[in-house]
Parts: structure tokens; C-alpha cells; sequence
């Protein structure tokens, strides 16, 4: 049996965690609007502004929900990717590679919330990309489709250069040295064994080891910019000259950074032939109508559970409900603080973690009442009842999150689904499944030992 102090100090700590939730779920603005007889009151309650402070940066979030395709509207683009021309050694990073460009392409263009995938049907490779809000998409997909750039400049005057201020000023310190991506023939991520740390290597073809020998010669002890899309990737000096085609670069590098560094020169070494075969666009309004039909389905479903529960469990139920707030709560808060983007098979997911949450509280109840028949008292059947239910629980709840796994194919395993809407409605459920068990068993049961007196 939990002391009474205890008790109380868990509940406070519940307490504290539904207030955090609440503020953060708080709408932008909540307009109110009293007018009863001489009461005329209009007050508009904002969402309180949480900033987080690193250092000097101060971070700021607006929490807002992400929604996917179908619920905010947009363009979904699906093009074929050519690989005839990759070996099997070569294809798993040139794919890779593409769909980090296409990402950063995305993300550059304005899309925050995009959804890009590569699926493969068959022997067919096939690039997805999902762009919420963004209705017309003959720019994003003249984008998408263009070869990724990779360029080689030497510095010629690195003052000018380091504090430029126009571009005119930036060009005019630059020369192109010949090098592109069509040279390099790969780039990965190797360890020094002088000093143990991770460096990214550089490999040319012939032509390319010419052109980077000639670069090294020109602008020994000087840098070479190295440019993707017109963006500095890194900006080496070149500390000798480099005739066999091969090279790495060094500096202050931590195993994620090399990686990266590595696929970005990789997406314009290796680029892959993209042809749309496929464009459909849904109009917001049609996705602002499947969310509102959604959030009226959850909202009738949890009033119908809540009166069940009422009526079947009477305080119990009450408990149990005021449980299942909390659990929604703390679910809608990890959805807004990941972020996870909510597609309407994700609304669903959500939906059907309630009723396991409910379930959980209706195994606990029965268990109290078979306790109680026993001849136990309350508190004692209640402890009980938790403990022993507790297995149940503990196997419906793993055999969804298994359930959720497969469906989610964190492994894109070419013998299961990969669709985006299947892994939205995994996530959520997989999500919602956690915090039920939290809820129910952890939540509930001391709102139970703090509220439910013993019955005499």
C-alpha cells in the first residue's frame, strides 16, 4: 500500500503534467461571447507564448498541429526513377542520395511538412513526394526533376571572398576549375588512422583526377568551394598537391556530420533520371471537410464511451474518464512536440488507441469487483485488481504495438506496405498505445487512491 504522501505527491506531479499539456493544446485564440440580460461580456483568451532559451538563442514554437495531404490540401507528385545505369553496390546510396536532395530541394522551396519516400514496386523504383498546401506545382516539380549541380571553385582572393557582402563581389573571388559532379565517382566516410577521426574521402574518374590534380596544383594552401545547387557545401584548403584522383577531407568533423557531408556530395556524383508519371491535387477545402468529419467522429466517440463508463461504473467511470481527458491530452501534446503530421488514417489511429484506453480501465474495474466479491476491502480489491489485471493489459496492448510495427516497416521491407497514409495511422496508434497504458494504469490508479474512498 502507497503512504498517503506519496500518493499525493504523485498525484501533484499528474496535476502539473495535465496543466503543461493543456497550455500547450490551448487554441491560438478562444473567443468568448456572454450576453444574458444586463451581462454583456466579450474576452478574447490567447495561448500563452512558451519559449525556450539555449544560450543567448531563444527558441520559439507556436505548437501547432501538422497535417498531412489529405487533411491540408495540396499536391502529390509520383515520378519513376531510372537505375539502369547503378550496379546493386551502388544504387542503395545514389537512392539514398536522391532523396536527400529531393528533401532539401523541397524544404528550400517552402514546404516544411513534406512527405518524401522511395518505393519500390517490383524491379521499379518510384519517388514520392507529398506537398501539403501547395496547389500549384509546375515550379516544385521543375525542381524536383532537375539533376543535382555539383561544382568545384578555387579561391583566388580569400579576403574577399570571407567578407563579401554582394554577390557580384562573391563571383569575382571565385574560378571555376573544370570539376563537377559527372567527375566524382563516389564519396564515403572514412577514419583517419593518425588521429581516429572521421574524414570524407573523394574519388574522381580520369578526366576528374586530371582537372582536380591541376586544382590542387593551382591553389595549393588556398581553398576549393565546393558548391551543390549554388549552396557551399564545405571550403577545404589544400594543403598538397593531388595526382592519383583520390582525396579526403579533414576538419572538425563528428561521424553524423561526415555522413551527411558525404551523401550531399553523392547527390550530385550520382544522380538518378526522374520522369513524372503521376500528379493529383486535393483542394483544401475537400481536406479542411475530412478533418472536421474526423474530429466530429472523435468527438461523438469519446462522449459515447464517457456516458458508458458514467453509467456502468458510476464514480469508477467518473474516474476513469476524467483518465481519459488526461490521456488525450498528453497524446495531442506528443503529436504537437515531435512533431507528427496527422493524415485522417492517423485521426483513426488516434481513435482506436482510446478505446484501448478505455479497455484497460474496464479490465481494472471488473477485476475490483471480482476482488471485492471475495470478501476484500476496497482498498485492498482495488490494489489487487491492478496488479492482477495487469498481464492482460500487458498482452492485448503488445500484440497492437506489434501490430503497429509491421504496419509502420521502419525497415522498408519490399514485402510490406510502405504507404505514407498506413505509417500516419501506425504512428498514431503505436503513440496512443503507450500513453494508455500510462493512463490506465499508472494515472488511474492514483486518481483512484486520492478520490475513491473505501466503501465500509
Amino acid at each position: 500500500m502507497h503512504s498517503r504522501k506519496k500518493t499525493l505527491r504523485i498525484f501533484w506531479s499528474i496535476l502539473a503534467l495535465t496543466l503543461f499539456c493543456f497550455l500547450i493544446n490551448f487554441p491560438k485564440q478562444l473567443p468568448l461571447k456572454i450576453h444574458l440580460g444586463p451581462i454583456n461580456w466579450e474576452h478574447t483568451f490567447y495561448r500563452p507564448q512558451l519559449n525556450l532559451k539555449l544560450g543567448n538563442n531563444i527558441l520559439k514554437n507556436n505548437f501547432d498541429l501538422k497535417y498531412g495531404l489529405d487533411l491540408a490540401g495540396g499536391s502529390s507528385l509520383i515520378f519513376d526513377i531510372d537505375t539502369s545505369n547503378r550496379n546493386s553496390q551502388e544504387l542503395t546510396q545514389a537512392l539514398e542520395s536522391l532523396k536527400t536532395n529531393i528533401e532539401r530541394r523541397i524544404n528550400l522551396f517552402g514546404v516544411s511538412e513534406t512527405n518524401v519516400r522511395i518505393d519500390k514496386i517490383q524491379s521499379q523504383h518510384r519517388l514520392q513526394v507529398d506537398l501539403p498546401g501547395i496547389e500549384n506545382t509546375a515550379d516544385a516539380i521543375d525542381l524536383i526533376g532537375t539533376t543535382a549541380q555539383l561544382g568545384f571553385f578555387g579561391v583566388i582572393n580569400d579576403q574577399q571572398f570571407t567578407q563579401a557582402t554582394s554577390s557580384a563581389e562573391f563571383l569575382s573571388s571565385i574560378k571555376d576549375t573544370g570539376l563537377n559532379g559527372s567527375h566524382l565517382k563516389n564519396s564515403s566516410v572514412q577514419i583517419n588512422p593518425n588521429n581516429s577521426k572521421p574524414e570524407v574521402s573523394l574519388e574522381f574518374n580520369d578526366e576528374g583526377s586530371k582537372l582536380f590534380a591541376q586544382a590542387t596544383k593551382d591553389y595549393l594552401n588556398q581553398k576549393i568551394v565546393i558548391f551543390l545547387d549554388n549552396r557551399i557545401l564545405t571550403a577545404p584548403t589544400v594543403q598538397t598537391v593531388i595526382t592519383e584522383g583520390k582525396a579526403s577531407i579533414s576538419g572538425d568533423f563528428t561521424s553524423q556530420s561526415a555522413k551527411e557531408l558525404s551523401i550531399q556530395l553523392n547527390a550530385g556524383s550520382l544522380p538518378l533520371p526522374l520522369k513524372l508519371v503521376q500528379q493529383s491535387q486535393i483542394g483544401a477545402t475537400l481536406g479542411q471537410n475530412s478533418l472536421n468529419k474526423g474530429i466530429f467522429a472523435g468527438i461523438v466517440g469519446l462522449i459515447v464511451v464517457a456516458l458508458f463508463m458514467v453509467a456502468n461504473y458510476g464514480k469508477l467511470g467518473l474516474i476513469a474518464n476524467i483518465s481519459l481527458i488526461i490521456y488525450s491530452l498528453i497524446t495531442l501534446t506528443l503529436y504537437r512536440l515531435i512533431p507528427v503530421t496527422l493524415t485522417f488514417p492517423g485521426i483513426v489511429g488516434f481513435i482506436l488507441s482510446v478505446g484501448m484506453a478505455v479497455d484497460s480501465n474496464i479490465l481494472i474495474f471488473e477485476r475490483i469487483k471480482e476482488e471485492s466479491r471475495r470478501g476484500k476491502d476496497w482498498n485492498m480489491a482495488m490494489e489487487t485488481a491492478f496488479g492482477r489485471a495487469w498481464d492482460s493489459i500487458k498482452d492485448a496492448n503488445t500484440c497492437t504495438i506489434i501490430t503497429g510495427f509491421i504496419l509502420f516497416n521502419p525497415f522498408n521491407w519490399s514485402f510490406l506496405s510502405t504507404s505514407g497514409m498506413i505509417r500516419g495511422f501506425a504512428v498514431t496508434l503505436i503513440l496512443g498505445i503507450f500513453v494508455s497504458i500510462f493512463t490506465g494504469v499508472y494515472v488511474t490508479r492514483n486518481l483512484l487512491r486520492v478520490f475513491a474512498k473505501e466503501k465500509k
